[in-house]
């Protein structure tokens, strides 16, 4: 899936926790993170803050699923 495609997910509640991660690891490594709506930074920064996430994209740990 492509990452246009994935944001849609997203968007939708349809990706589980561990694409969610996926997902925001790859806005990282590419610069979309901070290029995108606030929303995408904010989590961003938060995930690299609970240190789910370097801020290069490297998934550091898993997120449980709800």
């Amino acid at each position: 899936m492509d990452t246009c495609s994935q944001i849609i997910s997203y968007e939708q509640g349809e990706l589980d926790a561990s694409s969610t991660l996926c997902l925001f690891a790859e806005l990282l490594r590419t610069g979309l993170a901070w290029k995108l709506q606030g929303h995408y930074g904010r989590t961003a920064a938060s995930l690299i803050e609970g240190g789910y996430l370097s801020r290069e994209g490297d998934i550091l740990r898993q997120l449980k699923d709800a």
